[in-house]
């Protein structure tokens, strides 16, 4: 079935009991991204054009985008890559911060690339792309986001997901 079978098969959403209060409601961020390894084990980084630190292919969601489906299209959008995105590694929740509303983050496994795949960056949003143990990439990443990628490893090797807040275990 598609999702739009099973949204028919839902039936007609509720009505609001108080009319206004979904507009009211607090709204979340919501992103995926791809744990995209070489042969060596190695973690596949972009360097954002908009952000001074690494991060990893992916994405928020567009408006009723699931965030798998947000990973796989900001995977294809950044560095070319159309992949058949693994199981779900690290759901984690990000704090509010700045201007930016809290997020929950999705890591999902992107797999082992072969090493003949070419790497084709979006011009004007990423800058550089760069395979990277997570040691050599700590002092150019965020501590949640290390800590989250550190999660992902884990659970990667586990066959266990792993949810956090803000990169750490609960």
């Amino acid at each position: 079935m598609s999702r739009q079978d099973d949204l028919i098969a839902e039936g007609e959403p509720e009505a609001e009991f108080h009319p206004g209060i979904a507009e009211r409601m607090p709204r979340k961020r919501v992103a995926g991204g791809a744990l995209i390894r070489d042969r060596d084990g190695r973690i596949l980084f972009i360097e954002p054009t908009y952000k001074p630190f690494l991060d990893i292919p992916g994405g928020i969601a567009e408006a009723n985008e699931s965030p798998y489906d947000a990973c796989r299209r900001e995977v294809l959008e950044e560095v070319g890559l159309e992949l058949t995105i693994g199981p779900l590694l690290v759901v984690d929740w990000d704090p509010a911060r700045g201007v930016w509303h809290d997020a929950i983050a999705f890591v999902f496994d992107g797999g082992v690339l072969n090493g003949d795949e070419e790497l084709v960056m979006q011009p004007g949003e990423v800058g550089a792309v760069a395979f990277l143990t997570l040691d050599e990439a700590q002092s150019r990443l965020r501590p949640s986001m290390h800590r989250r990628l550190t999660l992902a490893v884990q659970a990667l090797a586990s066959g266990i997901p792993q949810y956090s807040d803000f990169g750490r275990i609960v």
